[in-house]
């Protein structure tokens, strides 16, 4: 195929497509969601279920880190991304294991602000534990991507400047000194974002960031994710796989 015009003897190559925006899975706790006004919480046998679906249709989790990596090279076909929010410590006996079982990564987004905490920005609910330091390091030494969920779960649409350097920023260099590797993801807290946080996380030097749904701002800085819980059986996560493929128009750097 003959190249454009535009490249011809100007050494300069045509500007990249908008490719197809990843598949990305959005989890929290992993135990028991009898109490779960949040709908926060699925089972690790429903998580078990969800991986062998995922492995069945030829799909394998990964980090997010992973997964931008992969399609950079035009190698991302098959897979898919797996997160999960806050940092509870039944990440560690409740979903470890099974990424294990099925040979799947993960992004684990914490709150270095709230370490051995709790979640307390939940004011409904049980008060659910959150990784310790050396619980964070245990999943990072287990090949787990650690990511940053901000400093202590504030809504970065609504912090003043100060507030959002140190959610971003800051959180960021503390993760960076804990695990003694470079941090390059970070979750925006109730999947709310505007112009002025993604340009915050971008300053920051992180390489993505993942919110929920965030429309015209979707890019690598503002990754929309699909919510897993505890009702989505095979049918449902069918349902919302093929519903991203149709809803989320290709955009660029992705």
């Amino acid at each position: 195929m003959a190249a454009s015009v535009d490249s011809v003897g100007t050494g300069r190559l045509p500007a990249p497509r908008p490719g197809p925006v990843p598949w990305v899975a959005m989890y929290h706790s992993v135990g028991d969601c009898s109490d779960d006004p949040y709908r926060i919480t699925v089972t690790p046998e429903r998580l078990g279920r969800q991986l062998a679906w995922l492995r069945r249709r030829g799909l394998r989790g990964v980090s997010v880190a992973a997964l931008l990596a992969a399609r950079a090279r035009g190698e991302g076909r098959g897979l898919v991304g797996l997160t999960f929010d806050d940092g509870y410590t039944d990440f560690l006996t409740g979903a470890l294991p099974l990424l294990r079982r099925y040979d799947c990564g993960a992004t684990l987004f914490v709150l270095p602000g709230r370490l051995g905490g709790d979640n307390a920005w939940d004011p409904l609910g049980p008060r659910k534990p959150l990784l310790t330091a050396d619980g964070i390091r245990r999943a990072a030494a287990e090949g787990i991507e650690i990511g940053s969920h901000g400093l202590t779960h504030v809504d970065l649409t609504r912090a003043d400047d100060a507030a959002l350097t140190a959610e971003v920023a800051e959180s960021r260099a503390r993760l960076t000194e804990l695990t003694g590797a470079p941090v390059d993801g970070f979750c925006y807290p109730y999947g709310t974002v505007d112009a002025r946080a993604v340009e915050a996380v971008r300053k920051a030097g992180y390489g993505y960031a993942c919110a929920i749904d965030p429309g015209p701002l979707t890019g690598p800085h503002a990754l929309p994710r699909a919510h897993v819980g505890q009702n989505d059986t095979a049918w449902r996560l069918h349902l919302k796989l093929r519903l991203h493929r149709l809803r989320r128009r290709p955009v660029e750097g992705v």
